[in-house]
């Protein structure tokens, strides 16, 4: 038994789970009025995404490097690429929401009367949506690779 190799793969499914919280909450809160308080909250929430999603990559590098399966697994597996896509992609999508959070958040800080313009946030939640549904596909590509598939 390798505990490098288990604590690793405990450490990226956490870190996995704690990013789908995080596309669930923004999901729910960017649903209704945005008051200041939900502007800020928000932004922070956001800035956890991006500390998570580094971690995640970090981790990541590390299981493919010190896991049990060996690097050559990974290389050579066209569902691990799968899954990098659709986890780079979910990145991607997130830029616009973490721009859009940043310029609210500031702008109701520097006005109390601010309200969030409505095209903008019915834009923001399309971009939630659509990472959040990628986001779906990347346990679908880490069970299918966890079975030996694509190797």
């Amino acid at each position: 038994m390798d505990t490098t190799d288990l604590v690793l793969a405990i450490a990226h499914h956490v870190l996995v789970f704690s990013l789908a919280g995080i596309i669930g909450a923004e999901f729910v809160l960017t649903r209704g009025d945005l008051a200041a308080a939900t502007l800020k909250r928000l932004a922070g929430i956001d800035r956890h995404y991006g500390i998570i999603a580094v971690l995640i990559i970090v981790v990541g590098i590390g299981r493919v490097f010190y896991g049990l399966k060996g690097w050559e697994f990974y290389v050579y597996n066209w569902v691990f690429w799968a899954k990098m896509t659709a986890f780079a992609v979910v990145g991607l999508l997130s830029i616009i929401p973490t721009i859009r959070f940043v310029s609210w958040n500031r702008q109701a800080s520097a006005s109390p009367s601010f309200q969030v313009p409505a095209a903008e946030l019915a834009s923001v939640k399309s971009y939630i949506r659509a990472g959040a549904f990628i986001f779906l596909l990347i346990p679908v590509f880490a069970a299918a690779m966890a079975r030996g598939y694509g190797y």
